[in-house]
């Protein structure tokens, strides 16, 4: 034993900083000394006891370790823990190939930046990339190689809970962000100790579960698929993520983490993907579920066939796969191939050069929460609020005003403001909550506070006081919303009204002081019902489960200190009963005419406008934009050449602010009917009082190209309307043509 491991460093131990140059064949060298056994444990990943993300399958993670019979680990981390894990392996095992340890840093490590759907509100793709950078230093420093991230999904379903893990419903603004995503964890040298492996997830649809319900069915065309679902996961190939990981959903009645066509016919053979392609908890052995495999023997010969290069938790790989080798059931050509890429990934990261490299004491315990990532944290909360409305210039606050009332169950919150999948961000005081940023800014003898009611218990019993406090308040901020359990995986709804009895306390204050300014500060992980509230209050921000620096951000926009500049990436609907409702739907025969908007017999309800109550793209600032001149370099676009598209914006308010000017192009008649307008590119300028900025699109053919029916990508000649807006919320005004 001892011998054959000293042959494996020989052949290993010669890597250094080159080894990028020579590392298949390495890794070819080192599988010649593998076992089949031991090849299948590098497919095999099992959980640590730190916690739990899914079903609890026991497991004897030492014993599997010695053996060979694990390759990967998630849930394990501190230098101490994945320390005494490595040395298990590199030490005790026969051949000594380390671990990789993964974890869900989904929007943060120790310092929380606001949920993913809240971070895309920013539109800011350098500090999307900042927060994955940020997550990956605190992350590493504990040991950890690998993310499950990001999550790049297409959502147009506010009901299902995970829309909060993702960039909401465009395919462009999804492909962007996902991509700035990986370059921050991954860095541009993975062999840096600083950086961990991203994971595009979850391949594919899962975004689109039937009724919004978590692991629910999809079933959508192949033109669907491929216009709308896949190109984010191709964005992430050509960006360089280094693993897949495969869905819960079935796909037009095949599971995904069995699904061949997407697995191997797009991903592997159409992509040239060349990482490895991990299960999503347990998703393999769901297959017996789902009614696609008869057992736990069936699923993992289902599982290796479809392309699924490791087993996450689920047992079936290390306990079936040699001996459906041996029957003939599964080719020993994928096992081999799928142990090859894990180890190349292992390659990557350095851990064969060596496997202590992550783990460091002293960067341990120097590098989370450091007070750059707390200030960052708290510059990118602000840019990702969105001011939904402001009647009556309900913002910013006045510092000289004399009393404020703040009133709500999450005013005080140091727990939920973090959000759902929060890895391993404190809920029990490192966060800053609403109460004390805006102690920051106000005196205690001008702060009047209630809590008024719990997000979910039906008890008014502190309605009294609330309302007391509110008539003795010049102005009133009420902070409410879901708790973090209320979103993300396994949390999906069917209402979609702010929860519990908190509506009705927005209605009775607001009952009581019928002329005073009333804001209503959100945090959510979702789009929600507020058709009530846009009438009861003023003014409304969306702050989303802003984070770590959340209550600090929060503040800064209420005061003015920073002028907000998010914008929705995902519909509001005016009630359940629209969604899905987003803004590049298609037309039908029988559009509501502009000239008659009550003609019968077209596409409407009777009940409520067809329109979302805020639209995709929308969000207020403190100031004023005016969109003015657009001008095209030419209204004849070729296949060769390009067109600039220019607009001015004018900062005509009263403040300097940041305005987000986004592209939106619709293809008029097509071989398969396109939808109405489509984001093609967006900008964020920052524009002082007074001034004015031209923004200036180039555009060509190839971002005109789409999947036709017969599953062909490319693009047809004929009109195209052209619009640069300040949100999807408009009228096309201008065209231009492609021709041959």
């Amino acid at each position: 034993m001892m011998k054959l491991r000293f042959l494996y460093i020989i052949l290993c131990g010669t890597l250094g900083s080159g080894f990028s140059q020579n590392y298949e064949a390495k890794v070819d060298s080192i599988m010649n000394l593998m076992t089949l056994q031991e090849k299948i444990g590098q497919t095999v990943m099992y959980s640590g006891h730190w916690d739990q993300t899914g079903p609890i399958v026991g497991s004897d993670n030492g014993k599997y370790i010695r053996e060979g019979n694990m390759g990967a680990m998630l849930n394990a981390m501190s230098v101490k823990g994945t320390r005494d894990l490595q040395t298990i392996a590199v030490e005790e095992s026969r051949l000594g190939i380390p671990l990789l340890f993964g974890y869900d840093v989904i929007h943060g490590h120790r310092t929380i930046f606001p949920i993913n759907l809240g971070l895309s509100a920013s539109w800011d793709l350098k500090m999307v990339e900042e927060s994955s950078r940020i997550a990956a230093e605190e992350a590493s420093a504990e040991g950890i190689h690998w993310t499950f991230a990001p999550m790049i999904d297409v959502s147009r379903e506010p009901r299902w809970g995970r829309i909060s893990e993702g960039a909401g419903e465009d395919v462009y603004l999804n492909n962007e962000m996902g991509k700035a995503y990986i370059h921050g964890f991954q860095g541009d040298d993975l062999s840096q100790p600083n950086t961990i492996l991203a994971c595009a997830k979850h391949y594919v649809a899962y975004g689109a579960a039937q009724a919004g319900r978590d692991y629910h069915t999809t079933n959508m065309g192949e033109g669907e698929l491929r216009n709308v679902y896949l190109p984010p996961f191709k964005a992430a190939v050509d960006a360089g993520v280094e693993t897949f990981m495969s869905a819960f959903n079935e796909l037009n009645g095949v599971p995904t983490s069995g699904n061949k066509f997407t697995l191997r016919d797009i991903l592997r053979d159409e992509w040239k993907f060349d990482g490895f392609v991990v299960s999503d908890y347990t998703s393999i052995n769901e297959m017996i579920q789902h009614g696609f495999a008869k057992d736990s023997i069936d699923a993992a010969r289902i599982g290796m066939n479809a392309g699924v290069d490791m087993d996450m938790v689920g047992h079936v790989y290390r306990l079936h796969l040699k001996t459906l080798v041996e029957e003939g059931k599964v080719s020993e050509a994928y096992i081999n191939e799928a142990c090859k890429r894990i180890l190349l990934a292992k390659y990557k990261l350095g851990l064969f050069d060596d496997p202590y490299r992550y783990i460091d004491e002293t960067r341990e315990a120097n590098t989370a929460l450091k007070p750059e990532f707390l200030a960052k944290a708290r510059e990118i909360a602000a840019a990702s609020s969105v001011l939904l409305q402001n009647r009556n210039n309900a913002l910013p606050l006045s510092k000289n005003t004399k009393k404020i009332a703040f009133i709500g169950p999450l005013v005080k919150d140091e727990a939920d403001i973090i959000g759902n999948w929060a890895a391993k961000g404190d809920r029990g005081g490192k966060a800053v909550s609403v109460f004390e940023g805006i102690s920051e800014y106000i005196n205690s003898n001008q702060i009047l506070y209630a809590k008024g009611c719990d997000i979910l218990k039906d008890d008014e019993s502190g309605f009294e006081e609330a309302i007391s406090i509110s008539q003795q308040a010049d102005e009133i901020i009420l902070v409410m919303g879901e708790d973090h359990h209320m979103s993300g995986e396994a949390a999906s709804r069917t209402d979609l009204k702010i929860p519990g009895i908190q509506p009705k306390l927005i209605q009775k204050i607001r009952e009581a002081n019928p002329n005073k300014k009333i804001t209503l500060v959100v945090m959510n992980g979702r789009p929600l019902n507020l058709s009530e509230e846009v009438n009861l209050v003023d003014a409304i921000l969306e702050v989303w489960f802003p984070g770590t620096m959340g209550g600090a951000a929060t503040a800064d926009i209420l005061f003015g200190t920073v002028n907000p500049s998010g914008k929705l990436t995902v519909t509001f609907p005016r009630n359940v009963g629209q969604v899905p409702i987003y803004y590049n739907m298609k037309n039908t025969g029988r559009p509501i005419p502009e000239s008659n908007p009550k003609e019968d017999y077209k596409s409407n309800y009777i009940d409520v406008p067809n329109t979302p109550l805020f639209a995709f793209g929308h969000g207020l600032s403190y100031t004023e934009f005016k969109y003015s001149d657009l001008k095209l370099s030419s209204e004849s676009l070729t296949f060769s050449n390009t067109i600039e598209a220019r607009v001015t914006i004018t900062n005509t308010g009263d403040a300097d602010g940041y305005e987000i000017a986004q592209l939106y192009i619709h293809d008029k008649v097509g071989s398969v009917t396109r939808p109405v307008k489509e984001l093609k590119g967006f900008q964020k300028i920052f524009l002082k009082k007074g001034e004015s900025k031209t923004v200036t699109f180039t555009i060509s053919a190839e971002d005109l190209k789409f999947y036709n029916s017969d599953m062909i990508y490319g693009v047809e000649t004929g009109e195209f309307e052209i619009a640069i807006a300040p949100s999807s919320d408009f009228k096309f005004k201008h065209t231009f043509n492609l021709n041959d």
